[in-house]
């Protein structure tokens, strides 16, 4: 179980870091420079795969975070 929570780890962590960059740098976020950082724009293609993958993935780590703290 806790090589499985590992895997699902580090596949999450690597399919965060290829979502596509909605902000320039970390400075425009907190500074507000990247005005359409909200704006209505619907995910197509590959984001949108790779949008579904981070949510299953988290939702999986979450599960069984919780599944192994009470067994």
């Amino acid at each position: 179980m806790k090589t499985v929570l590992l895997v699902i780890s580090i596949l999450l962590i690597v399919i965060v870091l290829l979502q596509s960059n909605r902000a320039e740098s970390g400075a425009q976020i907190i500074s507000g420079g990247n005005s359409d950082l909200f704006s209505n724009r619907k995910e197509r293609g590959s984001e949108l795969v790779i949008s579904r993958i981070t949510l299953v993935l988290g939702m999986a780590f979450f599960l069984i975070s919780f599944v192994m703290e009470f067994i």
